[in-house]
């Protein structure tokens, strides 16, 4: 119940963020908060987190489906590898790689088919998608360091249920 608590409160965390400090064509906020969950609150519940606060920049900002797709591929891989290793560079490196390339190869075929776009190339969104998540990731993984060297993150992971026996890895 924690957990659920914790993502709930992460996924408001990112929708208000995501909507007030916003960069043009980033989102860099969304893929910190993608990281930051990852090593609070796992995997799955990273994912539930990032596809409520896509539903939402969606339903209340009028963002595009790339809202969504943008911000599920790199919570889950960020979570997995953090879960893996349990190393934060890992979650930041899975947030980049699961929302820089996966979700931004995954974005082309939804958008030529639901917004009815012609786009030139599978890796149109590369560009757009790969700066903002290494932004938010690096930004997370600052963070994430800093709790992880007063040991406050342990302690945060303890309280979830969700390890925190990570002391001195980096």
């Amino acid at each position: 119940m924690r957990r659920l608590a914790a993502a709930a409160m992460l996924a408001g965390l990112a929708f208000v963020l995501s909507s007030f400090v916003y960069l043009p064509n980033m989102a860099p906020f969304q893929h910190f908060v993608n990281v930051i969950a990852a090593a609070l609150v796992g995997p799955w519940y990273a994912l539930g987190a990032a596809l409520v606060t896509g539903l939402l920049r969606m339903a209340l900002l009028g963002r595009t489906i790339q809202a969504v797709v943008g911000a599920v591929f790199g919570a889950v891989l960020a979570g997995l590898l953090y879960r893996l290793t349990r190393r934060v560079w890992a979650a930041a490196v899975g947030e980049v790689v699961g929302t820089g390339l996966i979700a931004a190869v995954v974005s082309w075929p939804l958008m030529e088919w639901t917004a009815g776009w012609q786009l030139s190339s599978p890796f149109y969104f590369v560009p757009f998608y790969a700066p903002s998540s290494v932004l938010g990731a690096v930004l997370a993984a600052i963070l994430l360091g800093i709790l992880q060297r007063t040991g406050a993150l342990g302690r945060m992971q303890s309280a979830l249920g969700t390890g925190g026996r990570e002391e001195g890895r980096r």
